[in-house]
């Protein structure tokens, strides 16, 4: 069951755990929104040292709080998880400490003991039923002050994916573009698949197939239109990847295509050599984290990501 973490969340010590990672950069989220004005030091567990927790959640000068988060708390070394399971038995009341772990057995030693210590858990709900996605969409959509209907938000799914933070992405856009304190049917259709998912597909299809100026055209009028750059860039990288696929001749991931689909990128691939296609994937992944965060112009980010795609389409 989905849930807002926000009351779970207060606690010195918190170990988030889950596989989703929308849900879990949220709950973070709703901590660091609890501290506002706190120092905020952001953390992969692979690259913590000795001492580096003891020194950022040391006192300030200034009497600020601090707060450490660390994702990847899995990869967190060997000889640090004794200082981190310490300190979450003791942690001094003018610093959190968040970690972030994507649960399973790597890294259970920290986890048996932070929790042993005492450190508040958040247990991150994984999704994978279409009826867990739908409760998901209606739950953004309340967020938002709105509701939607069952149909619509089935709808919704099947235009948009089952990514959460696309999702999420789309029911923001919705409620932002949408007047109604409802959203129906009519409203998905008319927004989503009409301009999100068909207007992301073209500008893919149109990059891939070495097409760079209409392709651009498309992506420049897509944002100046409102659509969400999140959702452009997810139907860049679903078009290389079906294309890296049909390329690889998989045929499990081509059996749940339909047969149009696959003969489709069959021609796309003419023209394009397995150098470009990582070349053209490595890029969208870069710009999925601009788009989602990284950068400061999601934009640019797309309109560089669909450059390089055309610029790979020769490459061997």
């Amino acid at each position: 069951m989905l849930h807002d973490v926000a009351a779970e969340t207060h606690a010195n010590v918190t170990l988030i755990m889950g596989e989703e990672e929308f849900l879990a950069d949220r709950a973070v989220a709703e901590v660091r929104a609890a501290v506002p004005g706190a120092e905020v030091h952001d953390l992969v567990g692979g690259k913590v040292e000795p001492g580096d927790l003891a020194r950022l959640t040391s006192p300030s000068l200034f009497g600020d709080r601090s707060l450490v988060v660390i994702r990847a708390a899995q990869d967190i070394p060997k000889e640090v998880v004794p200082e981190v399971v310490a300190y979450a038995g003791r942690p001094p009341e003018d610093a959190l400490v968040v970690l972030v772990h994507p649960g399973g057995v790597k890294g259970k030693a920290l986890v048996d003991g932070v929790k042993k210590a005492g450190a508040a858990v958040v247990a991150i709900p994984k999704v994978t039923k279409a009826g867990e996605r739908i409760a998901f969409i209606r739950s953004e959509m309340r967020r938002a002050g709105r509701s939607i209907g069952e149909d619509a938000a089935r709808t919704l799914l099947d235009a948009v994916g089952n990514d959460l933070r696309e999702l999420a992405a789309a029911c923001s856009q919705l409620a932002l573009d949408s007047d109604a304190k409802t959203v129906d049917e009519a409203t998905v259709l008319r927004y989503h698949r009409g301009r999100a998912e068909v207007t992301g597909f073209a500008i893919s299809d149109l990059a891939v197939e070495g097409k760079l100026g209409e392709a651009l055209e498309q992506l420049r009028w897509a944002i100046g239109t409102g659509v969400a750059p999140v959702l452009i860039i997810s139907a860049l990288s679903r078009g290389l990847r079906s294309l890296a696929k049909v390329s690889g001749g998989q045929r499990e991931a081509q059996a749940g295509m339909p047969p149009w689909m696959v003969d489709k990128l069959r021609k796309q691939l003419r023209g394009w050599g397995p150098e470009g296609l990582s070349a053209a994937i490595q890029a969208v992944t870069e710009a999925d984290a601009q788009v989602k965060g990284a950068g400061a112009d999601p934009a640019y980010a797309l309109e560089r990501a669909v450059q390089t795609i055309v610029v790979s389409r020769h490459g061997r």
